[in-house]
């Protein structure tokens, strides 16, 4: 049995589930303040299922990521205390130690590089209660941050998807232990 093909296949078989979208929201929302996947890996699956529905996708993903952020926000703010030992367990001690130098450096630059970028952006968020920065400009670096990066995804697979489907489906065993090796190399470099 092919491992990856079969998660590819299954994950589009529940993209197109009716109550998908609801467990995107959810993910979108966990991710951003304490789950440790990001919604790319439904949204993507879903837009395929779904090119027509690509908007109405990435806006859900992006409303979601960023109620998520004012939700890590909030534990930074009121919380930290609780959750830096959650951090630590979770192997981004070393990371929240930078994310602080980075704020202080960058300011509310850095939650929108952030929200963009693969890098755990739920570190982010908790730092920026934790730094108290003004809520309203890290509700709004991360609307564009996180909406920038959602909504090139959905336009992206929504109009490349269909036609690379077949390919990228063939290939999804090179893909996967590609990026699990990759995963591994980056694990013992850093």
């Amino acid at each position: 049995m092919k491992l990856f093909t079969w998660l590819y296949d299954r994950m589009i078989l529940a993209a197109a589930h009716r109550r998908a979208p609801w467990y995107l929201g959810a993910v979108s929302v966990a991710e951003s303040s304490f789950f440790p996947i990001p919604p790319d890996v439904m949204l993507m699956p879903m837009v395929l299922a779904r090119p027509q529905q690509a908007w109405r996708l990435a806006t859900l993903t992006t409303v979601c990521s960023v109620l998520g952020g004012v939700l890590g926000y909030a534990l930074g703010y009121f919380a930290v205390e609780s959750v830096l030992p959650l951090i630590e367990r979770a192997g981004y001690g070393a990371g929240w130690h930078q994310v602080q130098t980075l704020y202080l450096e960058w300011g509310i630059w850095i939650v929108f590089l952030a929200g963009f970028s693969p890098i755990p952006y739920k570190l982010f968020t908790i730092a920026s209660g934790f730094m108290a920065l003004p809520l309203i400009p890290f509700i709004l670096a991360s609307l564009v941050g996180r909406g920038g990066r959602f909504f090139l995804e959905a336009i992206l697979v929504s109009r490349l998807g269909p036609r690379m489907q077949d390919s990228v489906r063939r290939s999804m065993e090179w893909i996967g232990w590609g990026l699990v090796a990759t995963a591994i190399l980056f694990y013992l470099i850093v």
